[in-house]
């Protein structure tokens, strides 16, 4: 039988893993939530499953425990931080909130960072800005870190580049989640690690011909992963990626022109408040029927129903507060030593 957690033990349990670790308090309580939330909404790859490498990086002090981002820029509904290697998933939610509170005097905000740690899962942010009415886009690389070639290479130079965005409606909100690669690092090193193959042909060797097993990544050179639309249209994941790049690291002047400083990411978000264009009510007007348009849209062959990007999610999530989070295999195994070391308590599962 599969075990499963109150999702608030498991978010006391990262709490005090991260607080042990020399964490700042206010930061452990504003990372667990968000980590749990991961969790919560099915992303297995960027929830619990991160917390050990962010106690290995606070250990080793690749991880900044304490202090505030550096104020490089603030012009108002423009501002620009030094992370100073500082927790990532605190800036980030700490950025989208003061995007949101900006967003309501100017309209729109947009907070660009650099020099972060990792970010954990974009989606997980969204609701913080979509729960008040607001669209909130979000995007980050990883200037040191290269693990995707440019469309007809075949040596990597950027990350996945993920792309978040959170449309509101009057009901659930849109929830996207996406990135400029097929597939992800996450993925591809839990799937290493578990002896599997990916589905399909999401990668190249380093000679460029296409592989689906993920120790093709782990070779002397090493393969890469293929950007979105593969060898047939991947022209389009790589200009999506040129994109990212651009925002996340030209504009707040720190990427791959620099000497690599490790795990990290370069962070840009920017919110809108519809009352500032055409109005809450207007908005909500479109996007509900755009809403409408693709959920009773007519299921191919072997579809139940369309969905709306963020309606999986939200479904989980809500299953998982009522009947309890049910782990991947390995998650809870993998803090046990931490948990030992730090003379943390592990939760009890339901």
């Amino acid at each position: 039988m599969t075990e499963r957690y109150a999702a608030e033990a498991l978010i006391d349990y990262a709490e005090a893993l991260f607080a042990a670790a020399g964490l700042e308090a206010d930061k452990a309580a504003l990372v667990a939530p968000l980590m749990v939330e991961a969790d919560l909404m099915g992303h297995t790859t960027h929830g619990l499953q991160l917390v050990a490498p962010y106690l290995a990086a606070l250990a080793d002090g690749s991880m900044t425990a304490a202090g505030a981002p550096e104020v490089l820029s603030d012009r108002g509904p423009v501002v620009v931080w030094d992370g100073r290697r500082l927790s990532g998933v605190w800036l980030t939610a700490t950025a989208v909130d003061l995007a949101v509170e900006r967003a309501r005097q100017y309209g729109t905000c947009t907070v660009s960072i650099r020099r972060a740690h990792h970010i954990a899962c974009l989606a997980a942010f969204l609701e913080r800005a979509t729960a008040q009415g607001m669209m909130v886009t979000l995007t980050c690389s990883d200037p040191s870190v290269a693990s995707v070639a440019p469309f007809g290479g075949t040596r990597a130079i950027y990350t996945p580049d993920p792309v978040a965005v959170g449309i509101p409606t009057s009901g659930d909100p849109i929830l996207i989640d996406i990135s400029a690669s097929i597939t992800t690092n996450g993925l591809t090193n839990r799937l290493h690690k578990e002896g599997r193959n990916l589905e399909h042909d999401w990668l190249i060797d380093a000679d460029g011909n296409p592989s689906k097993d993920p120790s093709v990544l782990f070779t002397d050179p090493p393969g890469t992963i293929l950007p979105v639309g593969g060898l047939d249209h991947g022209h389009k994941g790589y200009g999506l990626a040129l994109i990212v790049e651009a925002l996340t690291q030209a504009l707040s002047g720190h990427g791959r022109a620099d000497p690599p400083e490790g795990w990290g990411a370069g962070i840009w978000v920017q919110v809108q408040d519809p009352t500032a264009f055409a109005g809450a009510d207007a908005f909500t007007r479109q996007t509900d029927r755009l809403a409408e348009l693709c959920r009773t849209n007519p299921p191919r062959p072997g579809v139940e129903a369309v969905r709306l990007p963020g309606d999986g999610a939200l479904a989980r999530k809500r299953t998982a507060l009522a009947d309890g989070v049910a782990l991947y295999p390995g998650i809870i195994e993998g803090l046990a030593e931490w948990a030992g070391k730090l003379g943390v308590a592990a939760p009890t599962p339901l």
